[in-house]
């Protein structure tokens, strides 16, 4: 279900704290710990927040706390925390929250679909997060309507033979113009999803790097750019994995501690319940 706008605010919030504290060294355990306490406890997120917490201290990771809230977070931001999480792929956490961020705060605004589906698009391509389960993913999304899902689902077979900046003009507005220009009783058999303007750039940017399409869309109608990958000094990345290498030692030491003194509580590495929907009895 879609969720209002003062959620996707706070995640916003979320997503930035989250990742500026893990860029100064803090393990993700011990930020969340105490960072359901500083959003607004009006919003389903404190609840969420709780969650992710034990699911992170019972499996190791966010992406699965994410997948099983999928009536709060969306199946694609899921899937971005869950490649984060992959050491297969090159695509770290940083990263991952600033897209996550940069998303949730162009929600909190008066988001359009075709606005949402290139940002999200962008992201996949960019951080090669793969085109079949992002795009399925995407299509999941309850705030694109019946036929954005269905073209997003049919995007995924079509990418291996159309160009992306074709996909955009023959569902365009602008392309309808174009063929009534030559046929005035022309009428289209999927109906447009893309404005004119978008159109018009599609079609300028045909059989060119897609990069170059999500710039000029960028440029010329506003659309949300994707936060751009800084690679950090081997230095810089080596001193962070470090200090949140010694922040679960430390944990670890005071786990040693408590089970010396025989005050270890178990409760707190239970299997996590899930979230409840407020529409559930």
């Amino acid at each position: 279900m879609a969720l209002e706008k003062e959620e996707y605010v706070e995640q916003t919030y979320f997503f930035r704290v989250l990742r500026e504290r893990i860029s100064q060294g803090l393990s993700t355990q011990e930020i969340m710990e105490s960072l359901d306490q500083e959003i607004l406890s009006t919003t389903k997120l404190p609840m969420a927040i709780g969650f992710l917490r034990s699911e992170l201290k019972h499996s190791g990771n966010l992406s699965g706390g994410f997948e099983r809230l999928g009536h709060y977070f969306s199946a694609f931001q899921a899937h971005v925390m869950r490649s984060a999480e992959n050491d297969r792929m090159k695509f770290s956490i940083h990263h991952a929250l600033s897209c996550l961020e940069k998303e949730a705060l162009y929600r909190s605004g008066n988001p359009t679909q075709s606005g949402l589906f290139i940002y999200q698009f962008e992201v996949l391509s960019r951080n090669r997060l793969g085109y079949e389960d992002g795009l399925n993913a995407i299509s999941k999304d309850n705030f694109y309507w019946k036929e954005w899902r269905e073209f997003i689902a049919d995007a995924r077979n079509q990418l291996a033979v159309v160009d992306f900046a074709d996909l955009l003009y023959l569902r365009s507005d602008w392309y309808v113009i174009e063929q009534r220009r030559k046929d005035p009783a022309y009428d289209p058999s999927l109906s447009p999803l893309f404005g004119e303007k978008e159109g018009k750039i599609a079609g300028a940017n045909r059989n060119r790097d897609p990069l170059y399409l999500f710039a000029a869309l960028q440029r010329q109608l506003g659309y949300p750019e994707v936060p751009r990958y800084v690679e950090k000094s081997q230095e810089q990345a080596l001193l962070t994995v470090l200090q949140s290498k010694v922040r679960d030692l430390e944990g670890r030491i005071r786990l040693l501690e408590q089970e010396t003194k025989g005050h270890v509580d178990l409760a707190e590495f239970a299997k996590p319940q899930l979230l409840r929907d407020d529409n559930e009895d």
